[in-house]
């Protein structure tokens, strides 16, 4: 019943009930990526953070279980003299000559890359007289000897400088990793987020150009997470390269459907029918 006090009506009025906002902590479902739209700034960058350490120690795993052997390996199979000095390789290997090699990676010495020395390896370095040929199902590429540099491609130097420095090569590499995937991460949110909001505009969803590159920085971690799990079963020997290959192509695929899924489980905007009424019903 309303009050009164000194001659004035004052009404009770019951207050709307504010809305909840949902917690954001998991994207992986449309919900959850939906979530991180109200989120904060730091809320994002932590769960980015956190798939990004995971994404890192799979990529230092890999390395390690992979590449890191056949490299150990070659460094024990060098001369006992050789180095790059002047831009050009010097070592008593003349002949072509494989140093190391597995299903993932073969390293080989081919002065004048005569493909004598080819491995059906997954990757392949050859040491050539004047430059460095890389190999893979891509195709190939060339890099030249800095000319100013001496480098040691002998086995007494660089047995001993590899069992130092290759647990901090690792460590550095788990580091790039993870610092190039919140950069990679940043820019494809800045790509996407436009596409988002015109895609929430058309679909009557709220949603601002702040709040959509936070969703569409969330709606990127399930295609990092696919991906992730394509390396170790590509690590594992389950998949091969190709196989990896497509999983890289479709880890973009998942995050498009993601984004696309996060903007369906928006709230409506203000102003817009929940429900759609039935034109043949008597109002």
């Amino acid at each position: 019943m309303p009050t009164q006090r000194a001659g004035f009506a004052c009404p009770l009025t019951m207050e709307q009930p504010v809305e909840k906002r949902a917690f954001a902590w998991q994207p992986l479902t449309p919900s959850g990526m939906a979530a991180f739209a109200r989120a904060s700034l730091g809320r994002l960058l932590l769960v980015q953070f956190v798939v990004s350490l995971f994404a890192a120690v799979t990529i230092a795993w890999f390395l390690h279980h992979a590449w890191f052997p056949a490299i150990e390996q070659a460094v024990h199979q060098l001369p006992d003299e050789g180095e790059i000095r002047g831009g050009r390789l010097q070592c008593e290997l003349s002949a072509p000559e494989s140093l190391a090699e597995n299903q993932f990676l073969s390293l080989a010495v081919d002065l004048k890359h005569e493909g004598q020395a080819r491995s059906p390896a997954h990757v392949g370095i050859e040491f050539g007289e004047t430059d460095i040929k890389a190999f893979s199902l891509l195709g190939y590429a060339r890099l030249g000897y800095p000319a100013g540099w001496r480098i040691a491609f002998n086995r007494s130097e660089l047995v001993p400088w590899w069992g130092a420095w290759s647990p901090a090569l690792l460590a550095l590499a788990l580091a790039l990793s993870m610092i190039a995937l919140m950069l990679c991460w940043a820019i494809l949110a800045s790509l996407y987020f436009l596409p988002a909001w015109l895609a929430a505009f058309f679909v009557n969803r709220e949603l601002g150009s702040a709040a959509g590159w936070r969703l569409s920085g969330a709606a990127l971690m399930p295609g990092a997470l696919f991906l992730v799990g394509g390396i170790w079963l590509y690590g594992l020997a389950i998949i091969d390269l190709i196989g990896l290959f497509i999983c890289i192509a479709l880890h973009f695929v998942v995050g498009w459907v993601g984004l696309c899924l996060a903007v369906r489980g928006l709230p409506r905007a203000p102003g817009t029918a929940s429900t759609k009424t039935n034109p043949f019903v008597a109002m």
